[in-house]
């Protein structure tokens, strides 16, 4: 039976060790970069309110892509997050992207008009009860977003002041992916 060379190590005096932190090291290296992305790219929020019902409802869970208005602008159709100020502590909301910078929004025998066109959505909402502010025209700046609830006689949104025309710069990202409950997990269509 042969011996041990001088200085030769097996499998359990050494190399298991080495593959062992080299493992760990890998490891450690694929959870920074999840959590480098999550922090700058991702963020979660949760609907608090029922006013994006039926499309969202209260307690459904969102990851909101952080990236997708800094390579592109907001566009009709889209659900954003966004503050109502600037301040880091202000409220997250959730609402649906209607008019866009250069345009005058109106609502007018409950209907909603872009420029003095009525605008035709892809899906059949509520006819809107209280016009709020855009009873006679909102007319939107360079940077300003005019956002709606999807439930649009239970929603806090442009046609108020407390809300009003969304800042570009207090646009925190798209609606991205559903995080929960389970049995909606999936991407998220604007739709």
């Amino acid at each position: 039976m042969a011996g041990k060379a001088s200085g030769e190590k097996t499998f359990f005096e050494g190399d298991w060790i080495k593959g062992i932190l080299i493992w760990f090291f890998q490891i450690a290296v694929v959870l920074a970069c999840a959590v480098v992305v999550a922090i700058f790219f991702f963020q979660s929020v949760t609907m608090q309110e029922g006013s994006m019902e039926p499309t969202l409802a209260a307690g459904d869970r969102f990851f909101i892509n952080k990236m997708a208005y800094k390579l592109g602008s907001p566009k009709r159709g889209d659900l954003i997050v966004f503050k109502t100020s600037a301040k880091e502590e202000a409220t997250l909301h959730i609402k649906r992207v209607i008019g866009l910078p250069g345009e005058t929004i109106q609502v007018k025998d409950g209907q909603i008009l872009i420029n003095d066109e009525t605008y035709k959505e892809g899906r059949d909402f509520p006819s809107i009860a209280n016009p709020g502010l855009a009873e006679e025209g909102v007319s939107l700046q360079s940077g300003e977003y005019f956002v709606l609830g999807d439930n649009r006689n239970n929603s806090d949104d442009s046609r108020y002041g407390d809300v009003g025309c969304v800042q570009r710069k207090n646009i925190v990202g798209e609606l991205w992916f559903v995080a929960g409950p389970i049995k909606k997990i999936g991407l998220l269509s604007d739709e």
